[in-house]
């Protein structure tokens, strides 16, 4: 058998087990938070008089802060690149040959309909705050969508699993930074909002580890391999090819970057650490049944962390001001 059958036999397995998954990991409509339970009420007399409470107590926080989450913000909103491309992963349609849904489809349409919340409630913020210019944050978000991006997984199943279980603990790690600086700077209605996304993309993450827990089962040195493709190659951020007005894509990404790290919300070590996390997750020291390749592989991904470790200690982070344009100067 192939291996690109290896892999359909595989998801198909896993498909049959997916409403399990959804009802372990995501939430109904009904029963989750919306963006209103963290924002003022615009129904309310109050309303007018809360958004210039916002708007107040944002001038606190410095421009890095803003810059990174209206950065936060951006990726958060070009979801429909999420799905579509997770959409035409091996393994997953949105058709059947019986005409009822695709397993996989609905398990992509159901977590996107989560994530999409996400983007909504800090949209709404940012628009309040007073801080931050948005239309030129519209423009980028547009941008963002219409170019689309390339994370180097192709349709492998196996390669966007590890990708999207190390992508949802570094928005974890980033959002949940975001709520601790909110809160020690009296944001508090920032901070919960911030808390309770990271909670969502934590919850997340375990849904798609334990994916990737399953392949391993089924098919370990592939999967190995898949894991050691993707830690080779970087992980490929969905802030990569950010962009203002008029400029080339991705002329952003460095900036922001070197923003996000100064600014103590997501960083070189953070990146680390997550590789760590994975490899203990997945319990890759203790697989057993590999092929050569795979054991190589292996031998790759557990020596990966100290060695990225050194190198990280070695960067050194500019405190060089960009002129992003989102950003209003205070008056």
């Amino acid at each position: 058998m192939s291996l690109q059958n290896i892999r359909l036999e595989v998801m198909l397995t896993l498909e049959k087990s997916i409403d399990t998954f959804v009802e372990k990991y995501l939430i109904a409509p009904e029963k989750i938070w919306q963006p209103t339970d963290f924002l003022p009420n615009s129904q309310s007399d109050k309303f007018i008089e809360e958004v210039k409470e916002i708007r107040e107590i944002s001038k606190e926080l410095d421009d890095d802060f803003w810059t990174v989450l209206v950065g936060d913000t951006i990726t958060e909103e070009a979801l429909p690149t999420y799905e579509s491309w997770l959409l035409d992963v091996e393994g997953i349609s949105q058709h059947s040959n019986n005409g009822s849904d695709n397993g996989w489809a609905k398990w992509i349409r159901s977590w996107t309909s989560e994530e999409n919340r996400h983007g909504d409630v800090l949209n709404k913020y940012i628009y309040m705050s007073g801080r931050v210019n948005m239309r030129e944050v519209e423009i980028t978000t547009q941008h963002l969508i219409a170019d689309g991006m390339d994370i180097g997984t192709g349709q492998d199943p196996y390669k966007n699993f590890v990708y999207t279980s190390f992508q949802e603990l570094a928005t974890y790690i980033s959002h949940n930074n975001v709520a601790k600086i909110a809160r020690k700077n009296g944001h508090m209605m920032l901070a919960k909002m911030s808390k309770i996304i990271a909670g969502d993309e934590m919850r997340h993450h375990l849904a798609y580890t334990e994916f990737v827990k399953q392949i391993f089962k089924y098919d370990p040195s592939e999967m190995m391999l898949a894991f050691q493709y993707m830690m080779k190659h970087k992980i490929v951020m969905p802030a990569y090819h950010l962009r203002h007005s008029y400029e080339e894509k991705g002329t952003l990404f460095s900036q922001f970057s070197t923003v996000a790290q100064r600014a103590g919300v997501y960083t070189g070590f953070d990146y680390v650490d997550i590789i760590k996390k994975l490899n203990a997750v997945w319990d890759i020291d203790k697989i057993t049944g590999l092929t050569d390749e795979a054991e190589k592989a292996r031998e790759y991904l557990l020596k990966l962390p100290e060695r990225m470790y050194r190198i990280t200690e070695r960067i050194v982070v500019p405190d060089t001001k960009y002129p992003f344009k989102w950003l209003n100067p205070l008056h």
